[in-house]
């Protein structure tokens, strides 16, 4: 895998997952109580000894930079690196990122200058576990110029997604974006040519793209040169490249899920805490997900119950009730609260006078006050939640931007601004 470069694409400004976006790029968005969307696809390359990797990125990267300097170095490995590559005018490219193929084309002066057989690119807001090496091993074997990821999917969720059509080799015959009715059904495919059973290629008669492509290095440069109006991979590049190149469909049949939206996001990090398996684990022994070290000390929990919930360190939980809920690092929760079915993604830093979250001092002190519930809900970092709040969606609103009360609302989800304070006995 020496011979593969790794390139993420960060997004754009992230506005299906606004307002955690309002402050961060979307790869820097917290996930999992401890860790960020980027340590996905990073953690994944490095499991599969991919070393060399580009993460590009556009709005607010200054989260992005410093988690990836502080979090991965490759000491001894003198060609090993995770780098930032963010957008900068130049006079060929004046302009921002207009779309995946336009990222990678203003930096491709820069990516030419390593001597690799192949580009794995990949997106930074899936939740996944996968080895890249049997990814490319199969783009070999089959000598495809393009080879796409793609995950079999059931008729009900396939009006979603972009779908494609495969002959009988594996190759690429035909796309679709969003199709339905009879066009959706002339989208079904026989999966078992890329390894599923006939029972399972029944139920899931349909592949969708996951975005994750690996292209021969010297077509992906051709494409791009040759091809300046277009500016993303999935509509424009690879459908008009299918007539002439090979490309190839990967079947990938583990768990993937696409975390772009806040509601995708909220599921996706709940669904950790789910008994007895998860859908997706971070203990896996031999593929374990990496993230910036940190030196914190272990939770401590006084005199609380706690349910299918997963706690990160350096927390302090004082006699309260957490179900089916994650705490994100540095979380304080006082006594008498209730947190049921919600993302509390803790704090970038501890007050100063430490455990003792009761003095008053002129200000609501981080975390969260005493006899506050909160449900169904996200709670950014470095939030100040006061004394006998209610945040319950108590009137079942859908969609709210109450942003200067520091707050949305998205898909029912309220989603607490990073940084808010929000006064004692406010209730929403």
């Amino acid at each position: 895998m020496k011979r593969v470069l790794g390139i993420i694409l960060g997004g754009g400004a992230g506005t299906r997952l606004y307002p955690l976006t309002k402050l961060r790029a979307k790869p820097a968005v917290p996930l999992a109580g401890k860790y960020r969307l980027i340590d996905i696809p990073v953690s994944n390359c490095i499991n599969s000894e991919i070393l060399k990797i580009y993460v590009l990125t556009q709005f607010n990267s200054a989260s992005l930079n410093r988690h990836i300097t502080r979090g991965y170095s490759f000491p001894g490995i003198s060609d090993g690196f995770v780098e930032v590559l963010a957008a900068q005018q130049t006079k060929e490219n004046p302009g921002w990122f207009q779309g995946t193929a336009d990222a990678v084309r203003q930096y491709l002066w820069l990516l030419k200058e390593w001597d690799v057989d192949e580009y794995l690119i990949l997106s930074g807001d899936h939740l996944y576990r996968m080895d890249y090496s049997l990814f490319v091993q199969r783009h070999r074997e089959t000598n495809a110029d393009i080879t796409l990821s793609v995950v079999p999917i059931n008729e009900q969720r396939a009006s979603s997604f972009g779908l494609m059509k495969i002959d009988h080799r594996g190759r690429v015959v035909d796309f679709s974006e969003k199709p339905e009715e009879d066009a959706l059904k002339q989208m079904q495919v026989d999966t078992t040519t890329l390894g599923l059973t006939s029972e399972q290629a029944k139920a899931s008669p349909y592949i969708a793209s996951m975005g994750i492509y690996v292209f021969k290095k010297e077509v992906l440069n051709r494409l791009l040169e040759e091809n300046p109006a277009q500016t993303d991979f999935g509509k424009e590049i690879i459908p008009s490249a299918a007539k002439d190149y090979n490309v190839q469909a990967y079947l990938f049949k583990d768990y993937w899920e696409d975390i772009g939206t806040i509601e995708a996001f909220y599921n996706a990090n709940l669904a950790l805490t789910r008994q007895p398996k998860p859908p997706f684990s971070f203990y896996h022994p031999k593929a374990p997900i990496y993230t910036r070290p940190r030196y914190l000390p272990p939770s401590k929990l006084l005199d609380c119950q706690v349910m299918e919930s997963i706690i990160g360190e350096g927390c302090i939980l004082k006699e309260c009730r957490i179900s089916h809920s994650v705490l994100g690092i540095r979380t304080r929760v006082e006594k008498d609260c209730v947190i049921e079915d919600s993302l509390l993604m803790g704090s970038d830093f501890s007050e100063p006078y430490g455990e003792d979250q009761s003095s008053d001092r002129g200000k609501i002190p981080l975390g969260i006050g005493a006899g506050t519930t909160i449900r169904r809900a996200i709670v950014d970092k470095n939030a100040r939640i006061g004394s006998n709040v209610l945040i319950v969606n108590k009137d079942r609103i859908e969609e709210a931007n109450r942003e200067s009360e520091g707050f949305y609302i998205r898909s029912g989800i309220v989603v607490i601004l990073k940084n808010a304070t929000i006064a004692n006995g406010t209730v929403i």
